[in-house]
């Protein structure tokens, strides 16, 4: 029973500049480590081949020390490799993948489909139909030509493409690079590898997304994961089955606060992450001062705790209650400026500057050292 480890979308060399340096560098390395988890993967589950169907480099640019890197990333698994180009690194007549093998990066059980047509693997009975980008954008179906192309008895007919198959994907998906929906029947494939949906998906039984096996973006659609194929022999159903290969969880919530309940609920969900995760939010609605401190005071327990905590408060309203302000012991003048704070967040040109003032002053008084009496 021929077996196969399908995956796509490793985008190295991206980098993370929305994130401070350490938190940036330790994403990149969970992309390397990916690869050597899926690496390991294959060989667990005794593979005969892994395909990677598009865009193992984010760039044409990117290093030499990452084109090594890559490659060394995949000693983990002897067996074949087969690697597509995708959009992101097209086979160009000058391009990363030529770049490498000038740097003799690339090893002898690493195939590069930088030319459509049929890498055979005759000892793992399967025959891989190559449709790679040969520019990054195209509006053609580069896997038509499956339909034409012959391959040899008892071999497995496997597509490997990058683009989008018409129909499937959302409406705000890219109209470049189509792939036909019926393309495992017209081409009579086995199964049908493709790459650029960073989720896993399936189109129909024999066409697939693997998705990118290390999240990269704030975007719920089960990323972190690679297939392993079975398919007994030519004709027969596949059977997939995916393996999670995520290092982090990336978090993206939008969330209304109107009562301290909701704000609890939040703290709560916040509390329940794993450590290993990047967590992104924006708030709107009302916090009292005392509810403020609380969103603070968590918030930096959980920027120590999780790999990233990013949280935009820009809108959040500041309504402090009256046990907040004797609770400040705001009388006179302070009380005053924090009443004009207050009302400023609904009647100055740029609320979130009295909404700041007005936290800045409510945590000053909060920790201010209690007078010693003479």
């Amino acid at each position: 029973m021929p077996k196969f480890l399908h995956t796509a979308d490793w985008q190295m060399g991206r980098t993370y500049s929305r994130f401070d340096a350490e938190d940036g560098a330790a994403l990149v390395e969970a992309r390397y480590q990916a690869i050597e988890r899926l690496a390991a993967l294959a060989t667990e589950h005794q593979c005969d081949a892994v395909l990677v169907a598009g865009d193992v480099f984010d760039a044409q640019t990117v290093s030499d020390r990452t084109i090594r890197r890559v490659f060394n990333a995949t000693r983990g698994f002897a067996g074949p490799w087969v690697m597509l180009p995708g959009n992101h690194d097209a086979a160009l007549a000058e391009s990363v993948w030529t770049r490498a093998k000038r740097l003799g990066a690339v090893p002898a059980n690493v195939h590069l489909a930088l030319e459509p047509g049929v890498t055979e693997l005759p000892e793992q009975k399967i025959a891989v139909l190559a449709a790679p980008l040969t520019q990054r954008h195209t509006y053609g179906d580069l896997t038509q030509p499956f339909n034409e192309i012959g391959t040899r008895p008892g071999l497995l007919r496997i597509g490997l493409a990058h683009g989008s198959v018409q129909g499937v994907l959302p409406d705000d998906i890219d109209a470049t690079n189509p792939i036909a929906p019926d393309r495992t029947e017209t081409a009579n494939l086995d199964y049908l590898a493709l790459g650029d949906w960073h989720g896993v998906r399936e189109t129909n039984p024999r066409t697939w997304y693997s998705g990118t096996p290390e999240p990269e973006r704030f975007r719920n659609n089960d990323a972190g994961y690679v297939l392993i194929v079975d398919i007994e022999e030519p004709g027969a159903k596949p059977e997939v089955t995916r393996y999670e290969t995520a290092r982090y969880q990336w978090h993206q919530w939008r969330e209304t606060l109107s009562v301290p309940s909701d704000l609890d609920e939040l703290l709560n969900r916040i509390s329940q992450l794993p450590e290993a995760s990047v967590l992104d939010l924006k708030l709107d609605g009302t916090l009292t001062l005392a509810g403020d401190q609380k969103l603070s005071e968590a918030l930096s327990v959980a920027e120590a705790r999780y790999r990233s905590v990013t949280c935009d408060r820009t809108g959040i309203q500041l309504e402090p209650t009256e046990e907040d302000i004797a609770a400040l012991h705001a009388d006179g003048y302070l009380g005053e400026v924090v009443q004009e704070l207050r009302e400023s967040q609904h009647t100055a040109a740029d609320p979130e500057e009295a909404r700041d003032a007005l936290a800045i002053l409510a945590s000053l008084l909060t920790h201010k050292e209690p007078e010693v009496a003479k």
